[in-house]
């Protein structure tokens, strides 16, 4: 039975985003408790390979990647640091019924067949751009005032032009059909489309929140 990997990334409004921390423990930045892994030593390791594919191009299908051991491990690890313990499965649906209704500028939404979009985009920027990203490995939930601190730093994860460019989508769909079975996956718009929603976020005074989902 397949599964669909979903990445959302929306604006909340500023007090609602309040009113949902005042009631938990929330800290954006270091990995929640439900971590199932070493993740200083696989952080270690991935930096290693970060500048090195963990795919192989297939010598009959264009366009058609095979994962390679780094890349099942490296994949074990973004689901490791994924906090699906109850209470955070709870926080996750009550903030999805604050998103908007339609995807326009302040919702953005990937969903991916038998993949996770954030891990593919993490696979393309590597560990450093990842770690500037709002959060822990896909999901956060930040204030207004959150929002405006933490935009700079995912602008210089995410603002990317020519040849790296090129590399991050590149990758993005190694990741896709590599590991997944989305070989039409939009690369630009996984690129482009959360920084779309922060910086709508930030112009509208609003807080923001993302989650990692499996269907």
């Amino acid at each position: 039975m397949s599964v669909t990997g979903v990445w959302i990334v929306g604006a909340v409004p500023d007090h609602k985003v309040r009113d949902l921390l005042s009631g938990a423990v929330q800290d954006s930045s270091p990995p929640p408790t439900q971590v199932r892994c070493d993740v200083a030593g696989e952080l270690a390791w991935w930096r290693g390979k970060a500048q090195v594919s963990l795919f192989s191009t297939s010598t009959s299908t264009a366009d058609d990647w095979s994962a390679q051991e780094d890349a099942l491990r490296l994949s074990t690890f973004f689901d490791a640091c994924h906090d699906d313990s109850d209470d955070a499965e709870k926080l996750r649906e009550v903030v999805m019924d604050q998103f908007p209704p339609d995807i326009e500028e302040g919702l953005f939404v990937a969903t991916a067949r038998r993949a996770n979009p954030f891990s593919a985009l993490a696979y393309a920027l590597g560990p450093d751009a990842t770690l500037r990203l709002p959060g822990w490995f896909g999901d956060f939930l930040l204030d207004a005032e959150q929002v405006r601190a933490q935009l700079p730093a995912a602008e210089e994860a995410l603002t990317l032009t020519g040849t790296p460019r090129r590399d991050a989508i590149e990758r993005i769909h190694a990741w896709m059909t590599g590991l997944g079975d989305d070989p039409t996956h939009d690369a630009d718009g996984l690129l482009d489309g959360p920084l779309r929603v922060l910086r709508h976020a930030a112009r509208t005074h609003q807080g923001a929140a993302g989650q990692v989902r499996w269907y």
